[in-house]
Parts: C-alpha cells; structure tokens; sequence
C-alpha cells in the first residue's frame, strides 16, 4: 500500500501565489524603455515647434551707466569730508589759504641828514683839568734801597696742662654740664693723642649715644691709646647735661696729660 505525501496542497499554492507575483508588475526593462520613449517625444516636439531663426543680438537700451566725475564736480567736491576741516580750494577762502598773493618787499630809504650833537671847544679838558685838580700827587723820592725792617720772633707762652682737660664743640656746647668732670691723668712716656667722641643727648640730658670718631691721618692713629679712649667713651656715656627741648650732637674732646713711667714706678724710700 503506497503512502501518499505529507503536504501536497501546500506546494501547490505557494508555486500559484509565486507566479501570481510574478505576472502583477513590470520588469525594470520595461520602465527603461518608457521613459526612453517619453524623453524622445518631449525632444521631438521641441524640435518641431521651435523657431529656425539666427540668433541675433538685441540692441541694449535703459541700462545703468557708470561716469567718472572730474576734478570740477561739484557733486564730488560735496562729499569731500574735509571740504570744511582744512584749507580747501573748495572750500572757505580757499584761495587765500592754498594760494597767497606774493607780497612784494620794499626796503625803505632813510635820507635823513644826520644831526650832529653841539659841542663847544671852550669845554674841551675842563673835566680831565677838574680831576687833575682834586687829585694832589706829592712828591716822592725813589729809594732803591730800602733799609732793611727788623723784626723779632714772636714769644710764644707755652703753659703745661697740670691735668686733662675735656672740650665740648658744636650743638653740645650750648648746653650745661651738670656733673662735674675730673679728668685723671695718665701714666706713659709719650703724649696721647686726643680721644674725639660724638655724643648724642637727649630732651632730659642724658647721652644716649657716644661713638668714638676716627683718626684723621695715619700719624695720629700711631699715637692713640685704647685704653684711654675706652676711658673717654665710658665718661662720655655717664655725662649729664642741662635739659633742653630737643636732642642735641656734639662732639667731646679729651685731651690727656701723661705722667712719666719712670716716676710712677720708684722704689719706695724707707728712713
């Protein structure tokens, strides 16, 4: 007994329905072919009803011309902006700015005769005569050789130090001391160079600031002593002054006596 096919009929109809398709619409060939023919019906019918004439060109007439202006339009010279700001031809006296008449120069002739000053010959030395009158020259022998003046050597008074003194210049020295200073004298051989102090003093008197000043030359920088000017600053600082309303600078000089080494240095005599 022969068995017969699963789904016959199925296959049947989609084979109709794929042919159906199929026979519906154009093909790609046939659209190609219509507009082929349309196009050539559109240039068949220009060519038919067109005109066979030559082309010729048509006269040109209402059309925008351009013209350049001159130097002597007004309308230009109107639009000019600095027809009013600057000197102008066009402008507000124009030409007695940009063209000025040439003034001739005329050199002016003086023929004035010249008018002497009177003068009298009877007045002629009359001053020179005054002068020679009030100015009395007397007689003077000339002495060619003068005796000779004698003069003696002026005598100089040297008086010693008994003790060292202290100086006060400037400012400072407008002002009291209050506290007395006595200066000691000092053992060496040799003299001691003067010990220079700047001193500041304040309102109240009081020496708020003491420098010892430099030596002037190399000479004098030989001859200090530090241990005198150490001395100096230390009497300086504890010096006191009158009151006054404002600071003060001054300097103060100390001028050492010195006592031989030999004579301070002598045995003791006994009896």
């Amino acid at each position: 007994m022969n068995q017969a096919p699963a789904n016959p009929p199925a296959l049947e109809l989609g084979e109709g329905l794929g042919e159906l398709k199929r026979s519906e619409g154009w093909s790609q060939k046939k659209w190609l072919a219509v507009v082929a023919i349309i196009f050539a019906a559109h240039v068949a019918i220009i060519f038919a009803l067109g005109e066979r004439k030559p082309i010729s060109p048509r006269d040109i007439s209402n059309v925008p011309s351009l013209k350049i202006a001159g130097d002597s339009d007004e309308l230009l010279a109107l639009n000019d902006p600095t027809l009013f700001a600057l000197p102008h031809l066009e402008g507000f006296a124009g030409p007695a700015w940009l063209e000025p008449p040439r003034v001739q120069f005329h050199r002016q002739d003086w023929t004035e005769q010249p008018r002497w000053l009177p003068l009298s010959a009877e007045n002629l030395g009359a001053t020179f005569q005054q002068f020679m009158q009030t100015n009395d020259f007397g007689s003077r022998t000339n002495d060619f050789k003068p005796s000779p003046k004698l003069s003696e050597p002026p005598q100089v008074e040297t008086e010693t130090a008994q003790n060292s003194t202290l100086k006060i210049e400037g400012e400072l020295a407008g002002r009291r001391l209050i506290n007395p200073i006595n200066l000691p004298s000092l053992p060496d051989n040799d003299v001691i160079v003067p010990s220079r102090v700047q001193a500041l003093v304040n309102a109240a008197g009081e020496v708020v600031s003491a420098v010892l000043l430099p030596s002037e030359n190399n000479l004098e920088a030989a001859a200090r002593d530090a241990g005198a000017d150490q001395r100096a600053l230390g009497i300086a600082l504890a010096a006191r002054f009158a009151p006054s309303p404002r600071l003060t600078l001054g300097k103060m000089i100390f001028n050492w006596r010195t006592i031989p080494l030999a004579a301070t240095n002598l045995p003791a005599i006994t009896p």
